[in-house]
């Protein structure tokens, strides 16, 4: 497959065309941001790492029914999806309180939640990704009714089985989002999941001493991101004695720099 023009840039990953009008490449960025794009850096390895988490969990999700964007991982920091248009909605699922929740309404980090929660924020940089209610997506024709039912359907299915899959390796899903798209083909639509699931998309606690595993590391400089990121894929079974040898190669060079 031959690799195109540059279609979009965002702030972990760059979307090239190809000779497939139905599909992309989606390359994994080493950047890493917070707060909105204010606070942001590059931590070499990132991308490698995350490309290989979130091939493993949506191939999994595919296995049980959940159709993905997912096509193939190319190399280690690329793979072809689907190209989908992407509702501009952001669907935050939370299991247990932490982040800007616990800021927003006073409720104690680590509070479990009683059943899964799941907010709306509109995917827009510029205005903060704004908390949404669901009435403002049929307001304003972000989508239909029946896609959010069908995304709403999906996500319990997606949370179910990630829990799961996290606690078989001894990790806790605190919370984590998710992205929807239309893919069009063969004149019809439908909706699937989008984007990626990795630690930069998940807040990932050790089960014993809730340790952070995710992107938290950067947002509250706890440093050491590519050892959390590298234990999370370990626990999983993806990282072969290569890859390892690499992710720690990867660890040392970062620390390097860290001192220069």
């Amino acid at each position: 497959m031959k690799k195109g023009k540059k279609l979009y840039e965002g702030k972990a990953k760059i979307i090239y065309a190809t000779n497939d009008k139905d599909l992309v490449i989606q390359y994994f960025k080493d950047d890493a941001t917070a707060f909105n794009n204010q606070k942001k850096t590059t931590i070499e390895g990132k991308g490698v790492l995350n490309n290989r988490i979130s091939e493993h969990i949506l191939s999994n999700l595919g296995q049980i029914g959940i159709k993905n964007h997912l096509v193939k991982r190319l190399n280690m920091r690329e793979q072809i999806i689907k190209l989908v248009e992407i509702i501009p909605i952001e669907f935050i699922v939370r299991n247990v309180a932490s982040g800007s929740i616990t800021k927003r309404l006073g409720i104690e980090d680590g509070t479990v939640l009683k059943e899964p929660l799941v907010e709306y924020c509109l995917k827009d940089d510029k205005l903060g990704d704004p908390l949404i209610a669901e009435e403002h997506i049929y307001a304003f024709d972000w989508a239909t009714k029946k896609e959010i039912e069908k995304v709403k359907k999906m996500i319990l299915r997606i949370n179910d089985f990630m829990i799961g899959m996290f606690r078989g390796v001894g990790i806790k899903l605190i919370d984590f989002k998710l992205e929807f798209g239309r893919f069009k083909s063969n004149g019809k639509t439908e909706i699937i999941l989008a984007d990626e699931i990795s630690p930069d998309t998940c807040r990932l606690w050790d089960s014993v001493t809730d340790k952070k595993l995710d992107k938290d590391r950067f947002r509250k400089d706890l440093g050491d991101l590519i050892p959390a990121y590298t234990e999370v894929a370990k626990r999983l079974g993806i990282l072969h004695e290569q890859s390892n040898v690499s992710a720690v190669n990867v660890t040392k060079l970062s620390s390097i720099k860290k001192r220069k």
